[in-house]
């Protein structure tokens, strides 16, 4: 029994020693100096040549589209015709309108007769009061049912020429709303007429890029996709107040400084508008972590060799880099790979520290 108690003290004993030349793991990194310069903030984006002015023409009056004489893109003057309705119908109201102006003014034409003899004859005693009050207020009424009668012959002869759409000025059709054939409502949209001398760039920008402007309204430098050389300036008018609930970005319109006429409606441009210089950090997209939710870095403390984690604030992101506009200071170690293994403390040892390895942009 003796034996196995001194056993049981020697296993005890054994197990909680530990060995003094234990191996801290260490973790090879490369890593990046962090050099703040003054980062452009030239930001582009995708769009497309819209006009500023554009026009829903439209009957107003219902019917069957019998004729559109335009096509989209073409030009037009003011007053000329686009479309037209079948009329039939608007003709029959005017020839039935006409009819109750005759019947009406022949009506009126024998209560004035009437009211004029009657008249005569009360000033000669002739008859009494009261025939002549009937024939005044018949009179009366015949003088507005003539009225009436003209003004809905007024009426359906601006029906009939409701049937035929003219322009409204000159311009260029961008949308077709009706074919020959179809049925169309009051108000329905036939066809859309923009004014060709003022062109806006409309661009669809997301959250970030509008994030931080120096300017509500920048100048921004527009060419067209198919011929980046042609550029032109432009001037920021709006931006849309709400984003769009589907692609969550804002509308911004740039309203364009003498386009040439190779700049067509519906054209796909590029912008680029420029604020003013600020001082940032440039790093890979790769140095980015997280912590307690916010945006992060791993930096490597010279004297000790260990890895920090530390918080940073970004100022916008780039395709394969992000700006970091706070946090960091001049001449510190940014951990640029092989942050995934990392915790906090972590001895680090440098496996790529070139000369040199600070941030240019």
């Amino acid at each position: 029994m003796r034996s196995c108690a001194i056993l049981l003290t020697l296993a005890l004993a054994l197990a909680g020693c530990k060995p003094e030349n234990a191996t801290v793991e260490v973790r090879p990194v490369r890593t990046i100096v962090v050099d703040a310069k003054p980062i452009d903030d030239d930001r582009r984006a995708v769009g497309e040549v819209k006009p500023r002015y554009e026009t829903d023409l439209s009957f107003r009056v219902a019917g069957k589209v019998v004729s559109r004489l335009v096509d989209i893109g073409a030009a037009v003057k003011q007053g000329d015709t686009l479309a037209t309705l079948d009329a039939q119908d608007y003709q029959n109201r005017v020839r039935s309108a006409e009819a109750d102006v005759a019947a009406s003014e022949a009506a009126f034409a024998e209560a004035k007769g009437a009211e004029g003899r009657l008249g005569k004859l009360l000033k000669d005693g002739w008859t009494p009061q009261a025939n002549y009050d009937a024939a005044l207020r018949n009179l009366r009424s015949t003088e507005a049912k003539l009225a009436a009668a003209k003004a809905s012959l007024d009426l359906a002869r601006d029906q009939l020429k409701y049937t035929t759409l003219k322009a409204d000025f000159d311009g260029i059709i961008t949308a077709v709303g009706a074919e020959v054939g179809q049925n169309v409502a009051a108000g329905q949209m036939v066809l859309k007429l923009a004014r060709p001398g003022d062109r806006d760039g409309v661009f669809n920008i997301a959250e970030t890029g509008l994030v931080d402007q120096r300017s509500e309204y920048p100048e921004v430098i527009v060419w067209p996709l198919s011929n980046p050389q042609l550029t032109i300036e432009g001037v920021v008018r709006e931006i849309s107040p709400v984003a769009d609930s589907t692609t969550r970005t804002y509308t911004v319109k740039v309203t364009l400084k003498d386009p040439p006429p190779s700049f067509r409606f519906g054209m796909s441009i590029g912008g680029r508008w420029k604020g003013s210089p600020a001082t940032g950090v440039a790093l890979p997209l790769s140095v980015l972590f997280e912590k307690n939710g916010a945006p992060a870095v791993w930096v490597f403390d010279r004297q000790s060799g260990r890895a920090t984690l530390k918080p940073v604030t970004v100022a916008h992101y780039e395709a394969d880099t992000v700006v970091i506009a706070g946090g960091l200071a001049k001449g510190e170690t940014v951990i640029a790979a092989g942050i995934n293994m990392l915790r906090e403390g972590q001895k680090v040892r440098l496996a790529d520290a070139a000369p040199g390895g600070s941030t240019d942009r």
